[in-house]
């Protein structure tokens, strides 16, 4: 966290709840916002590049290409079954890195926290940041915090991260590369992320919890990239979904795709939340879900390296890329139809990242 930047304090009053929250003189610059880098974001994510507390991070030179990318989230509400908005900001930039075939070397982390957010809650997410940053083998180098005024009754934080991450030579993901004969490939259920969050948001409940899929994906991606297999193409299918995806693929590559609704790996909880919901699991947003295209000649090796993965162990084949003019995604339904698939106008879901 840069000193000059890092506008949070710490010492949090104390108010008739008996919680200690954030106050906008933890955005001030002076002792309290010292104390609030130091003990609720040093402690826990506290690592030999971020400590130094520079302007910027020194990370060396690597061999390779080298890959950027940056998200912000604003997830509401901040905690949900499966995960919270530091796991969320965590996996969302490293999965980034890991379509582009990168392995993260390191994150930046900004935060902008409103006045009155619990310490308690705030300490939770970081927490939630330097497991999940582990467990996609990284860290948080450098960082910066804001405080704001209370807006409204609710809790809010939103979080900022950016990725530096490195990609091995021969990797050639390209959707330009991609062909009729192309096998489609999903690494297990979707629909579960977005479906969690509304259900948290409305109070919803069903027979089977469902639980957000947020993981970081960059351990399954570089087993796929190790297969010797032909992989042309990966995308997390985050806002948008699954149709988002196979739509950019259908217009950027020219080509048409089939997919078939039997093969698509949903839970029966998730197929019949959106039901009543009245959701095309298709368009609803994943945070730990692959859409691959690959080589068709290639396809069982990719999905038995997927399947011996522990974030893949329900990956299917679930289509195929086709010659069809003009180009356009399929579903092929159970019921023996076809249903043109499209991206969705809009946001159906809001703030689901």
């Amino acid at each position: 966290m840069t000193e000059h930047a890092a506008n949070l304090d710490i010492h949090g009053a104390t108010t008739s709840d008996t919680q200690e929250r954030i106050m906008l003189a933890h955005g001030g610059g002076g002792e309290l916002t010292d104390r609030l880098i130091q003990q609720h974001f040093v402690t826990a994510l506290g690592n030999d590049t971020l400590n130094a507390l520079g302007d910027g991070a020194l990370l060396g030179r690597r061999s390779g290409t080298l890959v950027m990318t940056t998200d912000s989230f604003v997830v509401q509400p901040l905690e949900f079954p499966g995960g919270d908005i530091g796991r969320l900001a965590v996996c969302g930039t490293v999965n980034d890195l890991a379509m582009m075939g990168a392995q993260p070397i390191g994150l930046s982390l900004g935060m902008i926290i409103q006045e009155g957010l619990p310490l308690a809650l705030l300490d939770r997410v970081v927490a939630s940041i330097a497991a999940t940053a582990k467990e996609a083998g990284t860290c948080i180098v450098t960082g910066d915090t804001k405080v704001i005024e209370r807006r409204g009754d609710g809790e809010e934080l939103l979080i900022n991260t950016a990725g530096i991450g490195e990609q091995a030579d021969g990797i050639r993901l390209d959707v330009k590369r991609i062909e009729p004969g192309d096998v489609i490939l999903i690494n297990g259920p979707i629909a579960e992320h977005g479906l969690a969050i509304l259900s948290k948001r409305e109070g919803l409940q069903f027979a089977s919890a469902l639980v957000s899929d947020v993981a970081p994906l960059n351990g399954l991606t570089a087993a796929l990239l190790a297969s010797g297999a032909d992989i042309k193409f990966l995308r997390d299918p985050t806002r948008g979904g699954v149709a988002g995806v196979l739509a950019d693929i259908s217009r950027d590559a020219g080509v048409s795709v089939e997919i078939d609704e039997a093969a698509i790996p949903l839970s029966r909880t998730a197929r019949h939340a959106a039901e009543m919901l009245g959701l095309d699991p298709l368009t609803i947003a994943n945070e730990g879900k692959i859409v691959a295209v690959v080589r068709g000649a290639d396809a069982e090796t990719v999905l038995n390296a997927c399947r011996n993965h522990p974030l893949g162990t329900a990956a299917a084949i679930v289509g195929r890329v086709t010659d069809a003019q003009p180009p356009l995604v399929e579903l092929l339904t159970t019921a023996g139809g076809r249903r043109v698939v499209q991206k969705p106008y809009g946001e159906e879901l809001p703030r689901i990242c």
